[in-house]
């Protein structure tokens, strides 16, 4: 089973914190739809041995097309690829976007899976990250979506400057009240070249601190377990029998194709991405061009992708694993890197596999760095 990723690099506003490639122009939506297809087509031969379960439209904002589009490039995955009976196919959305009309068609549609990028039901938060809609359309629109979809995720985000460990938790509880099945909350990252990266420096915003950042993590995890939620994922929370699966198969390192500009591919071997520049991307493929660079992944990097990748989730990182696919060699650096943290109760052994402990989860992509191979 592998997935199909389409990348839509457009949307209404700059957030403040997004690093993602995207443009605030959409003169060329209807031009980058037509190129989108296209470039479905150019690649059917990378996946003519597989089987597509998931489609996932991510961005930039996917629910700025018209349903009419996404119809479009849904079709191009059916015409051009093999497909799975009953695929998950997610569109991330904007409350803004989600009027009822827009709903309803969309309920007509393919789509079967809605991630609605809440972040957060507070009005001075939303501002400060510059969201295209306000705290009432937040939660108007999850009451609305859940009256045509049953599969629906909403993100928020913890660990921003002047959020309280109380004002989080009322951010949980609302999100509780809608009973949804599947959360993903992340912790806001400063990254460089954003506008939230130049308030900081200026000190018109507090930097992010790491301890309050993992205080929001504990209550997050807390709350949502005791709410019959499964922490899957470090950023991942679901429901029995509403884990993302496409998120799942990303953190299984299943295949996947990257689609439009900027996304990212992995055929097992291999990692490939997009050109991330619209213009560029659009003159490459009406000339029947690939505008991709790609890296083949030596037995190091594999190893260290697994890791990274397994810590992270409920399945983590398989000792048996890893000696039939890099070497006992590989398993033996593993564990002895590994004891001190297994010592500290940051990780610890199921049988053969190797997990995080509640202690350890924040913290597990640092503690997967200290595990990597560096050099053999």
């Amino acid at each position: 089973m592998s997935g199909i990723y389409i990348h839509i690099p457009f949307c209404k506003q700059a957030c403040h914190y997004c690093d993602f490639h995207f443009s605030t122009r959409m003169i060329k939506k209807e031009v980058m739809v037509h190129a989108l297809c296209k470039e479905l087509e150019l690649r059917k031969k990378e996946f003519k041995d597989e089987l597509v379960a998931t489609i996932y439209f991510g961005g930039g904002t996917p629910s700025v097309l018209e349903t009419e589009e996404i119809n479009r490039l849904i079709k191009a995955v059916y015409d051009n690829y093999s497909v799975a009976v009953s695929p998950e196919i997610t569109l991330e959305a904007n409350p803004d976007d989600l009027s009822e009309e827009k709903l309803v068609s969309l309920s007509k549609s393919s789509i079967n899976r809605l991630s609605i990028g809440i972040q957060s039901f507070f009005e001075e938060d939303l501002k400060l990250m510059n969201r295209a809609h306000n705290a009432k359309e937040a939660e108007d629109c999850i009451a609305l979506a859940s009256r045509y979809f049953d599969n629906i995720s909403i993100d928020l985000i913890y660990g921003m400057p002047n959020m309280t460990n109380e004002r989080w938790k009322e951010n949980i509880a609302k999100a509780l009240t809608f009973k949804i099945p599947h959360i993903s909350s992340y912790a806001l990252t400063v990254e460089p070249n954003t506008a939230l990266a130049s308030f900081v420096k200026k000190g018109l915003v507090k930097p992010v601190e790491d301890e309050i950042a993992q205080e929001h993590f504990n209550i997050l995890n807390e709350t949502l377990s005791n709410a019959g939620y499964s922490c899957y994922e470090i950023s991942n929370f679901g429901k029995p029998g509403y884990f993302s699966k496409n998120n799942s198969a990303y953190w299984q390192q299943k295949k996947y194709l990257g689609i439009g500009p900027s996304a990212h591919s992995f055929d097992g071997t291999s990692r490939g991405w997009n050109i991330n520049n619209n213009p560029k991307y659009l003159k490459a493929i009406e000339q029947g061009e690939l505008p991709i660079e790609v890296e083949v992944l030596s037995t190091t990097d594999k190893y260290n992708e697994y890791v990274m990748t397994g810590l992270r989730t409920i399945w983590g990182v398989s000792l048996s694993r890893i000696a039939a696919e890099y070497g006992n060699n590989y398993k033996d650096y593993l564990m002895l890197q590994a004891d001190k943290y297994i010592e500290e109760h940051m990780l610890y052994l199921d049988g053969d596999v190797l997990l995080a402990t509640k202690k350890g989860k924040f913290l597990a992509d640092g503690i997967a760095a200290d595990l990597f191979m560096i050099n053999l």
